[in-house]
């Protein structure tokens, strides 16, 4: 069995990792997501397993590389970069997922003033609609976002009751 891992250790790990690249070079470039997004986390998940295999496989050369400052150098630029990206996310300046989420944050993060037209209603009256749907915390001068959670409810929660007002 070690002999049958090892010899399909490297061409599997070279299968999906070209799986991960092509997905992720889709997803990146919005082109069908719904059809890549799974694809690329699931096979990459799936990809661990060869990749531990392939290192085991190739344990002394790993370790050789590991004597020089290429390996040193390509790991710390591969955990700065990711580390940049990771920072750059939670400080809210990433890209801040697919357009119609940004457009949510957005429509979320307004009062109701600002947000009532969109629904076909004045401040009061979506202040008033969001009470009736069970949002008590609803005020004119807080943000969609801080009603929720004055209410004890969830984005999604607020989500749901202001399309269920549109219709």
């Amino acid at each position: 069995m070690p002999s049958l891992l090892n010899r399909y250790a490297t061409p599997l790990m070279t299968g999906l990792f070209l799986v991960s690249l092509l997905s992720g070079i889709a997803l990146f470039f919005h082109w069908v997501p719904s059809v890549f997004h799974g694809m690329h986390e699931w096979l990459s998940m799936v990809l661990i397993l060869p990749f531990a295999l392939h290192l085991w496989k190739n344990w002394r050369p790993m370790t050789a590389y590991a004597r020089h400052l290429p390996m040193a150098l390509s790991l710390a630029l591969s955990l700065v970069a990711a580390g940049l990206f990771a920072v750059s996310a939670s400080q809210g300046e990433g890209r801040g997922g697919p357009p119609q989420m940004q457009l949510a944050q957005t429509v979320l993060a307004g009062t109701p003033d600002l947000a009532a037209p969109l629904f076909g209603r004045t401040g009061a009256e979506l202040v008033e609609a969001l009470q009736a749907a069970g949002f008590a915390g609803a005020e004119a001068g807080l943000s969609l976002r801080d009603i929720a959670a004055a209410s004890g409810k969830t984005d999604a929660d607020l989500a749901v009751a202001l399309m269920a007002l549109s219709s």
